[in-house]
């Protein structure tokens, strides 16, 4: 990646690297435009519920209006135990929370995610990138 002036001005792959001989594949062919397009959002988008128009939001208020709803879903859905054929098994998971990573994330933010909602007990946690 070459910077100049505190700009993102060239990204390239290495073509010393006996995997890909320098080639980049489209995420990395695109991450310029993901940093430098004009269009790139920088505040917090909202859409209330049944609204037709997207309002800034204080990003400490999405940030609590998320954690709000976390916390209440995974209260009202959360399964300590459940019955099977050969009886009651520990389970302590909620299946009322799921995610989708997206392939603009790197390794290790979908790792962190991955262990995130694993700590909450979220079963359902996949990436496109894997599909």
């Amino acid at each position: 990646m070459y910077v100049k002036d505190g700009e993102v001005t060239q990204i390239e792959g290495d073509p010393a690297s006996p995997l890909n001989r320098g080639r980049l594949c489209p995420k990395g062919s695109a991450s310029r435009q993901l940093v430098t397009s004009p269009l790139r959002e920088y505040r917090v988008k909202y859409r209330r519920p049944y609204g037709t128009e997207w309002e800034d939001l204080a990003l400490d208020t999405a940030m609590d209006m998320i954690a709000d709803r976390v916390i209440a879903t995974r209260r009202e859905t959360w399964q300590d135990e459940i019955d099977t054929p050969d009886g009651r098994v520990r389970v302590n998971r909620t299946l009322g929370i799921g995610s989708l990573g997206g392939a603009t994330l790197d390794n290790e933010e979908n790792y962190l995610i991955k262990k995130l909602f694993t700590a909450l007990g979220v079963v359902s946690v996949e990436n496109q990138a894997r599909l």
